[in-house]
């Protein structure tokens, strides 16, 4: 069935009104009538079912018939904390992180970063990544919309990453091969949110891998060859999903 994402604000005890680009997409391009269904988010993990009751030009009102929590989300909060890679290739990072059920994408500025961005283009790239993050999240069918935060110093994020109940710093000089199993062990341990931290090109520096597992990380390897900044974001997310659905899904 469709779904759209609206603002909690529009959401009523028992009706959701639909405004703005969404309107004339499910009007003009789906062709919807009243009386059809769809499905509708705010973003927090609740779908609502509802029933189109009123077709105007710049809205539409729904009925909601009933609502449930989200399936689509992961039963583990994960966080990427993604190093400012070159060009455009966090936007690639951003899409594939949001299909693979992170919660959230934490863009860093690490000491190998070759993009320098001044807060004002920072912004504005934030709010291109944020729409990419709701697109995806789209076509991904999730109940959630993963938040692109404002770029931060690698401090910053070290400091922030110690919240979360396990943190993961994938290095390529690591001499824990096979390692994954300690991140596969966590999460089987129970665990609801980690945190992982990925280098851009030239990877990190190995006093920034220090200081991720002297506040409490672990390096880990992803195998013994050596990753794009992309694919090394889309391999360890996609074994975290996996591994993540694999055990909770047996509870």
């Amino acid at each position: 069935m469709r779904k759209v994402f609206v603002p909690v604000e529009q959401i009523s005890e028992d009706t959701i009104i639909i405004s703005g680009e969404d309107v004339a997409h499910i009007r003009d391009v789906l062709r919807m009538k009243p009386d059809d269904e769809i499905v509708v988010s705010a973003g927090k993990g609740i779908n609502y079912n509802c029933r189109i009751d009123l077709i105007e030009k710049n809205e539409i009102r729904l009925d909601i018939i009933s609502q449930e929590p989200d399936i689509a989300e992961l039963p583990v909060k994960i966080s990427l904390y993604q190093s400012l890679p070159k060009s455009d290739k966090l936007e690639l990072v951003i899409q594939k992180a949001v299909e693979l059920g992170v919660c959230e994408v934490i863009p860093v500025r690490s000491a190998r970063s070759v993009v320098k961005l001044d807060d004002a283009k920072a912004e504005k790239k934030r709010l291109r990544w944020q729409k990419i993050a709701e697109e995806a999240s789209k076509q991904a069918g999730r109940g959630a919309v993963p938040e692109v935060l404002p770029v931060m110093s690698f401090d910053e994020a070290v400091k922030r990453a110690s919240s979360s109940e396990g943190v993961f710093i994938p290095y390529e000089l690591s001499e824990e091969y096979g390692s994954l199993s300690n991140l596969e062990k966590e999460i089987r341990s129970g665990i609801k949110s980690i945190s992982v931290f990925i280098g851009p090109e030239g990877g990190f520096e190995r006093s920034e891998v220090e200081a991720v597992t002297k506040a409490g990380g672990k390096a880990i390897s992803l195998g013994h060859r050596i990753l794009r900044t992309e694919t090394a974001s889309i391999a360890v997310l996609a074994y975290i999903m996996f591994v993540a659905e694999m055990h909770y899904n047996k509870q």
